[in-house]
């Protein structure tokens, strides 16, 4: 249950993501879910989008090169405690969280966080042995023609 996210590199200057997010809305793209990291220079943007192809196309001819790599959705109790749980087997299992961002999720009372593992493969094993709600491509209206979010 990965999902494609797509990273660019964007040049810390007024109006960088205004531009990309502009563009993107403007082709009929709809944001999942966001963030953005100040590295100095540049920042690192990543984007969960509905079309992840059409989505690269047109960063790529905006000369921003934008990759595309796997994550892992999994939604929590939006509580006290609840992130430190989820985590506990993938501590246990030495899996490593390289990077996560959050937002509230579809639901009320749950958060979805958006993890990149060491080891994503083993990371979703792990959480659904644990009874982790993973969520798919689907769940988030994305279009992924690579694997349909598998």
């Amino acid at each position: 249950m990965k999902l494609k996210q797509i990273t660019i590199a964007i040049e810390n200057a007024p109006g960088r993501l205004y531009e990309v997010t502009h563009a993107l809305g403007e082709a009929g793209i709809n944001l999942r879910a966001l963030s953005l990291v100040d590295t100095g220079a540049f920042g690192q943007l990543r984007l969960l989008v509905s079309d992840v192809a059409k989505a690269r196309r047109i960063l790529m001819g905006m000369h921003m090169p934008a990759q595309v790599n796997d994550v892992v959705a999994v939604e929590i109790e939006d509580k006290p405690g609840s992130l430190a749980k989820m985590l506990r087997p993938l501590k246990d299992a030495h899996v490593q969280v390289l990077y996560t961002y959050a937002f509230v999720g579809f639901s009320q009372g749950r958060a979805v966080m958006i993890f990149s593992f060491s080891d994503n493969d083993r990371a979703i094993q792990i959480l659904q042995e644990n009874g982790m709600q993973l969520l798919d491509a689907e769940a988030f209206g994305i279009l992924d023609s690579t694997n349909n979010g598998k």
